[in-house]
């Protein structure tokens, strides 16, 4: 294969990657495992440091190019790119329209995702079930004390494109998923679709910096620590699955009014019955389990093309 043809091929990889970030609940990390690039992502990315920096800033413009591997980062991050800006319409479309069966749908993946890396666990030890019921406890407190409506300024927005890309290197876990977490999702959706550049631009320099901050810690624990880690994420997913149930109330926080603007509201999981009662509005429970079961048998897609690319490779 030509030159070319290799880096379109690595463009559709990212292309992958970046409709799996745009959905909580399936890592982009993940599809680079099973794409047989994860290894050359986490070395390239760890190659953009000081010494090659300095080809970089003394004129070595080619050095620098072939040191931090230039072909393969520029193809594979266009991909994702691509890929983010064209599906974010259609997330912020679903967001709107459709809120039930698309929570419904980001439930299942999450759900089928954290018992698949359970299975990871080689045993049930003390400092594994530790890290679990940690990772659980830690998502959920966040999922019940944080607003539905996080603080939009700069400075968060830079926080949540810090922590969300390092998601990119952690198979299992998706930048969208801690989007959720930080009450970001729909506004970075928005910003995507109508291209705010100033939000998108705080955004982007947010995820440079976390990326090449914590790409080497990421890395470490998972080398160190990789079954008491993969143990605490699988808890966080688990633990955030409050915050994609389908069917939520609206809770002002410290006792205020819900007509009043500056009370921050929380957003409490209800009862489908409930949440008839408190909106009027169809609970759609027929539509919810389908799309979770549909979420699920994405997750388990995967699984099998996991499978098989790993057979292959042993083959």
């Amino acid at each position: 294969m030509n030159n070319i043809g290799k880096y379109l091929v690595i463009a559709f990889k990212g292309i992958c990657m970046g409709a799996a970030d745009v959905i909580p609940g399936v890592s982009g990390g993940t599809i680079a495992f099973l794409m047989g690039i994860y290894r050359e992502l986490v070395e390239s990315i760890k190659s953009v440091n000081l010494t090659n920096l300095k080809l970089l800033f003394s004129g070595k413009v080619g050095e620098f190019w072939r040191a931090v591997n230039g072909a393969f980062l520029v193809s594979l991050i266009g991909g994702i790119l691509i890929s983010i800006f064209s599906l974010a319409r259609l997330m912020k479309y679903l967001l709107e329209f459709h809120p039930v069966p698309l929570w419904s749908f980001f439930f299942g993946l999450i759900l089928a995702s954290a018992i698949y890396i359970l299975r990871e666990l080689d045993k049930w030890n003390v400092s594994n079930i530790v890290s679990l019921i940690v990772g659980i406890a830690v998502a959920a407190y966040i999922c019940l004390i944080t607003p539905g409506q996080t603080p939009e300024a700069f400075w968060f927005v830079f926080l949540s494109g810090a922590i969300a890309v390092c998601a990119m290197i952690l198979p299992g876990i998706s930048g969208s998923f801690i989007l959720l977490l930080l009450g970001k999702y729909a506004f970075i959706m928005g910003a995507v679709t109508s291209l705010n550049v100033p939000v998108l631009a705080v955004f982007a320099a947010g995820a440079v910096v976390g990326i090449l901050s914590f790409s080497r810690l990421l890395s470490w624990l998972l080398k160190k620590y990789y079954m008491q880690t993969i143990a605490l994420l699988s808890g966080f997913m688990i633990g955030s699955l409050i915050k994609v149930w389908p069917w939520k109330e609206a809770v002002p926080l410290d006792g205020g009014l819900p007509g009043e603007g500056a009370v921050p509201l929380i957003d409490r999981p209800v009862l489908p019955f409930h949440f008839e009662e408190i909106t009027g509005l169809s609970a759609q429970t027929g539509q919810a389990l389908i799309f979770v079961l549909t979420g699920i048998a994405v997750v388990l897609v995967i699984e099998m093309v996991a499978r098989r690319q790993k057979k292959n490779a042993l083959d």
